[in-house]
């Protein structure tokens, strides 16, 4: 069944979690394992008190004009998003979602909280890496940085369309994490052309420098810690699962979603190795997810047979089996290049490669005072130099802590403060 597959597959995202301006002396965080710092809960002790809850609401955007939503995805109705609304004028921030997680997911809605209690509306947008935008508003295929960010563009257009007349805004700014803060640089860049939102601020929360090293980064996590290699991937995850459902019930999560294996760990308390193991298998699952997705919208050819038409009750286990087998490289290598290639015949691979990287547009990341950073010395994605070369692209716009793995420490009163501060103008 497609729920099935999606249950399989979905994944509550994996975030990408020096010092520009350093971080005050006073900071401190418990976890000093990068790994741990990722995925394990920051101590409510240590934590930003937020509100219970906030006021918010869903609405839903039509998919693309003309588009045929293939049976397999019979319960995708539109592109749903979240508003986090103030009762007075206030100041709009889009909120983009990090790899594979949606517009409601754990993260997410603890930084609607966050940002509404520095007083701005939220409208927050799923990620297209996640199913539910490939299926209702890529227009081609997900991973390339401008098409992602024309897409995104699009569905900010729209988005702020459907509410615009219930909520009173001042003006608009930008953010977002891990893959959504690098979508975010990208969509600030298109709005210099475009022009429609003219964004008084924008801040990235952890964003990879380079989208292709940081996934294969996340994918060597898998391979490397897998006793025995890929070749015992097969029974390393059966084995995986046994122990996970053993604290199922307990934990009273239904779906093997990226925050469940998160919280589970803890129960687990795997090695180190395992761990790794386990931060690359969710990255795994988040990328099949969209790989699968992806191929069945551009009629097939890569994971399913070309122009099968997959229905509802279409088994789906052997493109499961191929789909968490296939790695982003192979997805970048075998089916988003000759795609982008059939497009614009004289682009190189290392063409592509250049626009799955900050380099692409460096001069105005270091040149827009509008834009900036927070990010981890320790996080987990970035390759050795790549936070000197963040440190010295964005300087005093930036704020580098020590500690917090990947997104760890979102949540934590420093990284509130520097995030709302900068967001209002009145960083410290």
């Amino acid at each position: 069944m497609p729920r099935l597959f999606t249950l399989v597959f979905l994944v509550g995202c994996l975030c990408w979690p020096r010092n520009a301006t350093a971080a005050p002396q006073a900071y401190f965080y418990p976890f000093v394992n990068p790994y741990e710092a990722t995925v394990m809960e920051l101590p409510q002790f240590f934590e930003v008190k937020l509100p219970e809850a906030v006021p918010s609401r869903r609405f839903t955007l039509p998919a693309l004009p003309s588009r045929e939503i293939p049976g397999v995805f019979w319960y995708e109705d539109g592109l749903v998003c979240t508003l986090t609304y103030q009762d007075h004028q206030a100041p709009l921030v889009f909120l983009i979602a990090g790899t594979g997680s949606s517009h409601n997911s754990p993260r997410m809605v603890k930084l609607q909280k966050v940002l509404y209690q520095g007083g701005f509306h939220v409208i927050s947008i799923t990620s297209p890496s996640h199913m539910d935008f490939v299926v209702n508003a890529s227009a081609g295929l997900p991973g390339d940085s401008y098409d992602d960010a024309r897409d995104l563009y699009r569905v900010m257009e729209l988005a702020y369309e459907k509410v615009r007349g219930t909520i009173d805004v001042s003006d608009f700014l930008l953010s977002g994490y891990s893959l959504g803060a690098f979508n975010a640089a990208f969509v600030a860049k298109l709005d210099e052309q475009q022009k429609r939102f003219n964004f008084r601020r924008v801040l990235l929360l952890n964003p990879p420098v380079s989208l292709y090293d940081s996934v294969s980064t996340l994918d060597l996590l898998l391979v490397e810690n897998i006793p025995g290699g890929m070749e015992k991937f097969d029974q390393w995850f059966r084995d995986a699962l046994v122990k996970l459902a053993s604290v199922t019930e307990e934990m009273g999560h239904t779906e093997l979603s990226g925050d469940f294996l998160y919280k589970a760990y803890k129960r687990l308390s795997p090695s180190e190795e395992n761990l790794a193991a386990l931060i690359g298998l969710s990255f795994r699952m988040s990328s099949a997810n969209m790989i699968f997705s992806a191929d069945v919208m551009n009629g097939g050819g890569y994971i399913v047979p070309k122009n099968l038409r997959l229905t509802a009750s279409s088994p789906l286990t052997r493109y499961a089996v191929v789909s968490y087998r296939t790695r982003f490289e192979d997805y970048f290598n075998e089916y988003l290049f000759p795609y982008c290639q059939k497009r614009e015949p004289h682009l190189t691979r290392q063409d592509l490669l250049d626009r799955l990287d900050l380099h692409a547009i460096e001069s105005y990341l270091s040149n827009s005072g509008k834009i900036g950073l927070i990010h981890n010395e320790d996080d987990i994605i970035l390759l050795p130099g790549q936070i000197d070369y963040l440190q010295g692209l964005f300087g005093d716009r930036a704020r580098i802590f020590p500690t917090g793995g990947h997104m760890g420490n979102m949540l934590h009163p420093e990284v509130v403060s520097f995030m709302i501060g900068f967001l209002t103008g009145k960083e410290n």
